[in-house]
Parts: structure tokens; sequence; C-alpha cells
């Protein structure tokens, strides 16, 4: 049966080839010459075209653009690490037959919805010389190799069809935006999402640096002083202190290039926010004085003080963001309207003069004849809601340029409770309200019921899209990783759409399966490869220099300095046992049977640990994940052999303690309790755990058995 269903995905693709399109996330526009193909594992030689090599894209959106070279030295290393094709990158002026030719061509030659050229645009041919790539920019070229890559994943058995095709996106804009404000994020992590989206062709990742949890206007200065908030970056600078609280809760500028560069790397520019004048808890706190006597969460924008301090901000901050765009936030401040669109003029002229960037706001108060002042119409918009304004009638029929983040793609992590935790594809496939029955969405169209709230498709001043995800809860709630399980499967449905793809949902749910497991650069799944049920084994009956031998299928052996004897390790916090893995995703079991000798503190031991947790005795057994524990009511007694397990059963996670061998288990779930916004209604939920196994230190006693499964 899995031969047969491969088959058919691979037979429709072949059949897609025909309608003139070459099936991927997003599809492209693809002329079929004859009916031979072309054989993408024989490629061995990627040329650049020497004329192009050192060419960067000028246009996009980053100010650390590529090469061509570098875009194609990264493309290799993605075909050698995702499909095992090595091929040398070289720079020529002629192709060598059999390979892959990079170029450049005219940005002229490729258009966005609204006529408009665009650097992002390629062309694609494959005959029997080869694969010819033009780029109207090296981005543009960028995107090209992300279609090959794909073809390469899904016709391993037949090869890319000779023939030619020509693909451009519909709008510039087209991401996602992490609120990193109210949840810590670390680097890392934000480098995979970069690499995660880039697949699928988009190009901005707009991070949230600041905000708080929801602050009751009702309370004391002290209990708003006491609400938690947090400033992501990391200054040095002595007039920054106490803005980021906490330095390995925050990103140092080491740290923000590194994500920046690594990004823009593969195409995505990283769109920072620091929230003002409302979400600004993180200043007010730094500096009571600025905060709004009616609540303390908004800045007193009549301050003398306040912009000012916004001003300084902004100003030590400007030179870390390698973008022409940022965002200033300025959402759901409920101060006055004048007073608020000043603060935003003041904002825009500081930053355009500082640095030469334009800013972007939240849809706020939107433009009205009665005002004295209004917004400028070189700031752009950012609509969500319409509760907030009518991103057509209030912003682009009165010539300003609107982002949609209508909140039809908005998440909220977990627990809303009034919005989805996780994206809804149905409304990705029929979300176009002028087609009966709903059509494929677009990022033209904000109000998915209402068809006359929608500007033509072909409106200039519709940017693109980005979809939110918001952590309103806070940072106990979830794991790091939960928030890439939230946009996991909606992340392509939505490229294809940013693009102006036509994918249909049956499409698309073939396709997205098939490509899953080749995006490169990126193990957020943290899966790991597997001849069997059991990942490894770690039985010790001896130790040859260090080395212990992985039992399995897999031969992943460990490495320790550890004592072996008694066919038992010999651990304490002075030694370790490393295995070559350091996280588990979803779906495993993990069995640890030890013995405990003595603990130096019960109330904090460490077993094992990971990348992305930790098992713990505080004294129960406990994991840690991001900035969080997360404890049972099991305990684990002293000098008996037990095994002590931890599953991991979708978005669940479970531990049990039990006598060595025994099958009788005290079985608990792991849990986190969350809140609403405004701090009223609660709940239990579950918490996706990944298992910790890098290494077995920091107690003392004997280890008999390490086991890891890919099923819980």
């Amino acid at each position: 049966m899995k031969v047969l269903t491969a088959l058919s995905v691979a037979t429709s693709i072949v059949v897609a080839t025909a309608n003139q399109s070459l099936l991927g996330i997003p599809a492209v526009p693809y002329k079929r010459d004859g009916c031979e193909t072309f054989d993408l594992s024989k490629i061995h030689t990627i040329v650049v075209d020497a004329k192009h090599a050192e060419s960067r894209d000028d246009a996009g959106q980053t100010l650390i653009p590529p090469t061509l070279h570098d875009f194609a030295t990264t493309f290799a290393q993605d075909l050698n690490s995702t499909l095992g094709i090595h091929a040398e990158v070289q720079k020529s002026s002629t192709a060598v037959d059999g390979g892959l030719f990079v170029t450049l061509g005219n940005n002229e030659d490729y258009r966005d919805v609204a006529g408009r050229s665009t650097s992002e645009g390629y062309t694609l041919t494959t005959n029997s010389s080869g694969v010819f790539i033009t780029g109207a920019s090296p981005l543009g070229a960028w995107w090209a190799t992300r279609t090959v890559l794909q073809q390469a994943s899904l016709r391993k058995q037949y090869g890319i069809p000779h023939g030619s095709g020509s693909d451009a996106p519909g709008w510039a804009t087209r991401g996602m935006m992490l609120d990193a404000g109210r949840h810590w994020y670390d680097k890392e992590f934000i480098i995979e999402l970069c690499s995660y989206v880039s697949y699928f062709k988009q190009n901005v990742f707009h991070f949230h640096l600041s905000d708080n949890m929801f602050n009751n206007p009702n309370n004391t200065l002290e209990q708003s002083l006491a609400v938690p908030a947090a400033f992501r970056l990391w200054s040095g600078n002595p007039q920054f202190k106490g803005l980021a609280k906490h330095k390995n809760e925050s990103y140092t500028r080491a740290d923000f290039d590194e994500i920046q560069q690594r990004c823009a790397a593969r195409g995505v520019t990283v769109l920072p926010e620091i929230e003002a004048p409302g979400h600004a808890l993180p200043i007010t706190q730094w500096k009571p004085q600025l905060g709004l006597n009616t609540d303390m969460s908004l800045l007193n924008i009549s301050h003398p003080q306040t912009n000012p301090t916004m001003k300084s901000i902004w100003k030590e901050f400007l030179p870390w963001f390698h973008t022409k765009v940022v965002s200033i936030g300025a959402d759901e401040y409920t101060g006055s309207a004048v007073e608020y669109n000043r603060f935003v003029e003041s904002m825009n002229d500081f930053i355009k003069a500082e640095s030469g960037k334009s800013i972007r706001i939240w849809g706020t108060f939107p433009p009205r004849p009665s005002y004295p002042n209004n917004i400028p119409k070189d700031v752009s918009i950012q609509h969500w809601e319409y509760f907030e304004d009518n991103p057509l009638y209030d912003y682009i029929n009165n010539g300003y340029s609107v982002v949609n983040s209508n909140d039809d793609f908005y998440i909220v992590n977990k627990w809303g409770p009034s919005y989805p935790n996780h994206i809804r594809t149905e409304k990705v496939f029929h979300g176009d309200p002028a087609v009966s029955g709903g059509g494929l969405w677009y990022p033209y169209i904000f109000n998915q019921k209402n068809v006359t709230d929608n500007p033509k498709k072909s409106e200039p001043l519709v940017l693109g899209a980005v979809s939110p995800l918001w952590n309103d809860a806070g940072e106990y709630f979830s794991t790091i990783t939960e928030a890439y399980y939230a946009w996991r499967d909606g992340i392509p449905a939505l490229s294809n759409s940013f693009w102006g793809g036509q994918l249909s949902e049956g499409e698309y749910s073939k396709l997205w399966p098939k490509l899953h497991q080749y995006i490169p650069d990126q193990n957020l799944d943290r899966s790991i490869p597997s001849k069997g049920d059991t990942i490894f084994q770690y039985r010790f009956l001896n130790s040859n220099a260090g080395v212990i031998k992985d039992s399995s299928a897999n031969g992943y052996d460990a490495k320790t300095n550890c004592d072996v004897s008694e066919e038992a390790l010999k651990v304490s916090p002075k030694c370790s046992l490393t295995t070559p893995w350091s996280s588990k995703g979803r779906d495993y079991t993990l069995t640890l049977s030890l013995r405990l000798d003595k603990l130096s503190d019960r109330t904090n031991t460490t077993l094992m640990v990971g990348s992305d947790s930790a098992l713990m005795l505080t004294p129960n057994v406990t994991l840690f994940t991001s900035t969080s524990y997360y404890r049972s009511n099991l305990t684990v007694p002293m000098g008996i052999w037990v095994d002590v397990t931890v599953q991991g059963r979708g978005n669940q996670t479970f531990a049990s303690v039990a006598p060595h061998g025994s099958d009788k288990r005290a079985r608990e779930e792991f849990q986190t309790v969350i809140r609403s916004n405004d701090g009223g209604q609660s709940h239990w939920d579950v918490i996706a755990i990944e298992a910790p196994i890098k290494e077995v230190t920091g107690w003392s006693g004997q280890l008999k058995e390490l086991k890891l499964a890919n099923k819980a």
C-alpha cells in the first residue's frame, strides 16, 4: 500500500505538468517540451555566471542581500543535505553539459499582480543539456532554486520534464509574525523558522520584540511593575540598563546579527518591531514616570520625556536592523488620537532622518477629516481587525499602503479563546467571498464574507500579507516548538496564496506530506532517522575507549568518561554519557533504568539534558523547557533499581516511575495552566515537551540501560 500511495502522488505530479504547471508549493507555470525528463540526481556542477556572481538584489527589503554566488552555494548545500546530491559550485561564463547554470536577466520581464516589475521573478528551463535558471535578481534566482529543490524531492523516479516556465510573486511582502515579547524564543529556533518559510518562498519574518501580559487598569503601581513584560534586545550601553531584564532571555547584537544574516542567506528579511505607545509596559517598568495614570501599559505621550526616550531607544537599536522597514507597533492605544498621530509622525520623521528606513504601524486611528493631523501616507499600515479600521475605505482609498494581517489567520498560541491555536487552511482554500463556495484566498482579500470590503486584486497599495502568532497567555503555557506546530501545516498553504499560486486544496494535501521531510537546514520536528522502532539502546556491558555501543540497528554509539562496572555505568556529577543526538520530538519513549545513590540537592538535580529540555528531580520528576518547570507528583526512591520513563504522545507528555522490569507503572501527565489574557478564566491544558537525550550527568548512582524509541 505504501508503494501504491507514493506512485499515485508521483503520477498526479506528472499529470499536472501536462496542464502547464509544475506542482509544488507554490505551483509554477511551466510549458512542457516533449516527453523527456532530466534526472536532477545527475547534477554534479552548479555554474554561476561569472558576470553576475557578485551581484546583489538592491530592490528587496533587506540591507544585507547575498550575492548570486552566495545563494548558489547555499543551494548546493541543500541538495547535499536533503537529497545526497553532491554538486560543485563554479564561476564561469558557459554552462557545463548536464549541470545547472544560474544567471541574471532583466527584472522588467517579471511582473507582480499590480503589473510592476519585481526582482523576485525567475525563468526555469530544462532540456537534455541540463537545468538553466535566469533570475530577475539573485533573490529571484534563489526562489528558482526552491522550485528545483522541491521538484528534485518530488520527482526522484521521473526527473523534471523538459520545458520552460517563468514565475514571479504577486505580492512583495509574504511572511509570518512571532510574538517574542511575551514568550522567549532562542536564536536557533528563529533561524530554523526562516529556513522553513523560505522553502515555500516567504520573504519576511516579522519579529515582535517587546510586549507585556495583560495589565489591569485598576492595578496599583506596584502591581503593574510586577506584570510580566519583556524587551528582548540586550544593549551593553549603561543608558539602557534595566530596559531588558534578563540577558539569557534577550538577544545581544551578535545574536541579532546572526539571526538576520542567516535568514537573509535564505531570502528572508527580519522585520523588527519595538512596540509603543501601547503594549509598552517593558518601557514604563523601566521608567514608570512615562506611564499613563489610567493604564501603566500605555505611554503618556504628552509627557515631555516620552518622545526623547523612545527616540533614544530607536537611536540605540536602529544600527542593529538590516532592513528597509521597521515597525513601531503603535497598536491598541486608547489615549488621544491627536496625540497618537503626533507621536507616530514624530517617530516617522526621526527614524527616516536617522536611518533612511520607513516605518510600519498596526491600524489604530484611521485618518479622519475631523483630526487636525493624520498619519503620514509614507507610513505603511498593518491591518488586523475590522473594529480598528476598514483597510479599503479608511486606508487604501486614502492613499495608504497596507499589509494584510486580518485576524482570519491570527493565532493565539495554545488558547485564545476567541482565536484558533493553528492556521485554518480551509480559510486559505475557501476564503474568497467572490467565488461561490469560497475560492482561493489571496492577500488582497481582507474580508472573507463581504466582497465590497476588498479592493481589486491588482491594487498596488496592497503590499502583501503577514500572519501573526501571539502569546497572550505568556511564557509558562507553551514550549518553544509549540509555536512551530501551531504554524507547521498552515505555513505552506499560506505561502501558496502569498505568492499568488493556484494550488487546490486536494493538490496541497498530496504535496505537503511529500515535501515536508525535505525542508533543508532545520529540524523543527526534532525527528531522528531510525531503521526500526528503537532509535538507540545502551546496555553497559563494557566500554571500549569510552565508546558505548548502540544495540539498535542505527549504530548511534554514545561516548562516556564514566566508569563501567557490574554491567552498569557509574554516573557522577564529574562525568557524563553523551549521545549523538540532543532532542527527540513528538512520539517517543525515553527510559532510564537507574539507581540513585546520592543527590547533592534533592530539590534541584538534573538526570538528563538536551537542547530543548532537561529531566530533573525538584524533588519530584520534572521537565524543564524554555524558561519553565513542569512538575509531576512522581518521586524516584533512593538506593533501588527503577525505570524512569518519559513519553511524548502527540501534543501530550507523560512520565512514569516503576521498579526495574515491572509492567506496573504509575503514570502521570505533565500539564500547564492557561489563563485568559485578562487574568480571569483559566484551565489545565496539554504540554508537548521534547525528550532530553544529549547527556546523562548531574547525579550519583548507576545506569543499567538507556533506551529511546520513536513511539509512545
